[in-house]
């Protein structure tokens, strides 16, 4: 026998609905914080690029002026999870995109290097706390069947976004001395966004009901079922009332013996593609520039490389469906592995574009089910500082990674850079399967 809609919880009431217009905007209006996060860090591998031109800097300084900003991220994204769990989902959200892109703008008015460090400190820690927040946000309103998916396409703005950066860099800053100024100008457009963000998109119902906002909780799901005609989508006899291996109240830490295996699982995943990830498309132009292309040159092979990013979000939001999160995952880090050796070993210009394509491809399908997998582990009570405290670990990564790049290429070249890029992309690819169990299919707690 079928549940009827009175013996469902709030959260189950969600869970049966189709994917509504309500669904589309939130995804959107996320969506697009995101793809303006994606923005900003794009470009700043791109101001490093024709800085290192223009302010005579060394491979050190540049290193600072990449790594700084994920000291930001680091603490804004650790912050940010903890603040969210306590203060809710979409506050933390407005609040960090209106950080970031204040600082953002500052930045194009930088006079040195010392102010342009500072500012990018601030930056990350808008940007830090927002990436976690949102996927969290998404996947508590995602219909249970295509939970994995939706976040999924969420993480595809990331994509738009450094397009856009990659654009900005190939046909804004090389027109003048003045054109990174520009370029980190256009960062001001999330804090007019933060405005929408604050007035347009829900709180997250099972924050809501965790803090005994009934009535409010109440009122958003009517509201998401009024969009889908209050369709009965009824769960299927059986179906769990919380998250496959986790009863909602054993875990009220990320350290609970419940999710202490996958808390370890999800840092080192988070640890090691940042590492590889950050490392290399942070210093791509840069190195492009160092073996001998022109500026212009490097920022439109970037442009192109960027353009695969698309269609391995698209590959990872079909196949995190059909065979599983885990899967997905280490299918897609194993090939970012294959991709970043043949990228290190490329010397002919379409030997780079096919290996730096492929790189793209894979390294972001597997960001695409990492973002998926994460809220998807914990319960309410902790999965904002869960997912936030994993993204924080993994800015480690991506604060070390800019600062070991010209060491690297100094000690052994770009095979060598790539080689430990690799070796990166398969360790995470094992750590995957630590994130058990499975949870496709699975309601949230």
């Amino acid at each position: 026998m079928r549940a009827s809609a009175t013996d469902l919880t709030r959260s189950q009431r969600l869970d049966r609905l189709p994917f509504t217009r309500r669904h589309g905007r939130l995804l959107v209006g996320s969506g697009i914080g995101w793809a303006l996060d994606a923005m900003d860090v794009g470009l700043i591998s791109f101001v490093m690029a024709a800085l290192a031109v223009q302010w005579r800097l060394d491979g050190t300084t540049l290193g600072w002026i990449g790594s700084i900003g994920f000291v930001g991220m680091a603490v804004g994204a650790t912050l940010g999870g903890l603040v969210a769990d306590r203060v809710g989902r979409r506050q933390v959200f407005a609040i960090t995109l209106l950080v970031y892109g204040l600082a953002t703008g500052a930045a194009a008015l930088s006079t040195g290097v010392a102010m342009l460090i500072a500012l990018r400190f601030v930056i990350g820690l808008g940007l830090g706390a927002e990436l976690p927040v949102a996927s969290t946000l998404v996947s508590e309103f995602a219909p249970r069947r295509i939970r994995g998916r939706v976040v999924v396409w969420l993480e595809s703005f990331w994509a738009v976004g450094w397009i856009a950066a990659a654009a900005i860099g190939a046909f804004v800053i090389p027109l003048s001395d003045d054109g990174w100024r520009w370029a980190l100008a256009v960062g001001i457009v999330p804090t007019l966004y933060a405005v929408v963000v604050r007035m347009g998109l829900p709180e997250s119902v099972r924050f809501l009901e965790s803090k005994g906002r009934v009535d409010e909780a109440e009122r958003i799901v009517r509201d998401f079922e009024a969009a889908a005609g209050d369709a009965r989508h009824d769960l299927p006899p059986g179906t769990p009332r919380v998250l496959a291996g986790v009863e909602a109240d054993s875990a009220q830490s990320i350290w609970s013996p419940a999710v202490r295996r996958r808390t370890i699982g999800l840092w080192i995943v988070w640890f090691c593609i940042n590492l590889s990830y950050y490392g290399a498309f942070i210093w791509i132009p840069s190195l492009l520039v160092a073996q001998g292309f022109d500026l212009v040159r490097s920022f439109q092979f970037t442009l192109v490389i960027t353009l695969a990013q698309l269609p391995g979000y698209a590959v990872a939001a079909w196949l995190i469906e059909v065979i599983g999160r885990r899967a997905t995952l280490a299918i897609f880090l194993a090939g970012s592995a294959a991709a970043a050796l043949a990228y290190g070993l490329a010397s002919a210009d379409w030997q780079i574009i096919a290996a730096g394509c492929a790189l793209s491809f894979a390294n972001l399908g597997a960001w695409g089910a990492l973002y998926a997998i994460g809220p998807e582990l914990y319960p309410t009570t902790v999965r904002g500082t869960g997912t936030g405290a994993a993204a924080g670990f993994g800015r480690i990564a991506s604060i070390i990674a800019p600062l070991i790049v010209t060491p690297l290429v100094a000690l052994g070249g770009t095979p060598l850079l790539f080689a430990v890029f690799a070796a990166s992309f398969a360790l995470a690819a094992i750590a995957a399967f630590a994130l058990l169990p499975e949870q496709r299919g699975a309601p949230l707690a």
